[in-house]
């Protein structure tokens, strides 16, 4: 048996040496292909180089801010800012996950801003690629629907402390305040008005969990976390009032 089993070895050790053997030297010896990736920035020598050139960059540019435009010039800061008041309200830590929070939101967004861009897109991007309107003209054309969005969201409060601090004389209307000032004041409205509807929010569940507390200390049942109880009861009354439904609703129904 050992004779057998020596002998099988040594054959296909033999086969692999004349496989070997056999395979071209060539072939072994040639240097596996590897692509070459270059980059290269040359002068512009047309016009249209130069406009391409400028609208890369451009684009470039845009791209570099869209988190901060997405988050500080959309409703994207006041939706976000009620989901995770709710969450905390309803005490289900990681529940909705962070991922479904943010794409809810997102997509909230979209719904909420998409006749603010369908503007954007027909005033300003649409006349700006058939090259009917100048780059500036759809700068100015494109932040209009924007600073109108912006201005209807805006306490008058909020937007006075900024317009005093950027310029000496008082603007004769919406169209002489400055974008930069206008970006500030709607974020810090929106802030506000989140944190009125988390606070709305938190009170039926507050109440939630001062009356389980309330009934397991009176029951002496001091080591039993109250929060445990009143868990369940905080999820059936969300689910029995349809909480994503009236939270949406009234999120949505802020902004038109």
């Amino acid at each position: 048996m050992n004779r057998f089993c020596f002998r099988k070895k040594f054959l296909i050790l033999l086969g692999l040496v004349c496989l070997f053997l056999l395979v071209p030297l060539s072939i072994m010896a040639a240097p596996l292909p590897v692509p070459q990736i270059g980059i290269g920035v040359g002068a512009a020598e047309t016009p249209q180089e130069v406009a391409l050139s400028l609208q890369i960059l451009a684009l470039l540019t845009i791209l570099t801010l869209a988190p901060a435009i997405l988050i500080l010039m959309t409703s994207f800061t006041r939706i976000i800012v009620v989901f995770s008041f709710l969450r905390n309200a309803l005490a289900t830590q990681q529940m909705p996950p962070n991922q479904v929070l943010v794409g809810l939101a997102l997509f909230l967004t979209f719904f909420v801003m998409a006749p603010v861009w369908a503007e954007v897109n027909q005033n300003a991007l649409q006349p700006y690629l058939a090259e009917e309107i100048t780059q500036e003209d759809a700068f100015e054309k494109a932040l209009n629907p924007l600073r109108e969005f912006m201005f209807k969201q805006t306490r008058e409060k909020d937007l006075a402390l900024f317009v005093n601090l950027a310029t000496d004389t008082k603007p004769d209307g919406p169209e002489d305040i400055p974008i930069y000032a206008v970006i500030p004041a709607f974020a810090i409205s929106e802030l506000k008005t989140a944190f009125q509807i988390g606070f709305l929010i938190y009170v039926p569940f507050i109440i939630i969990d001062m009356v389980v507390a309330s009934t397991l200390m009176s029951m002496g049942m001091m080591m039993l976390p109250p929060m445990m109880i009143s868990l369940p009861f905080k999820l059936l009354l969300f689910i029995l009032v349809d909480g994503w439904h009236l939270v949406v609703q009234s999120l949505l129904a802020g902004f038109y």
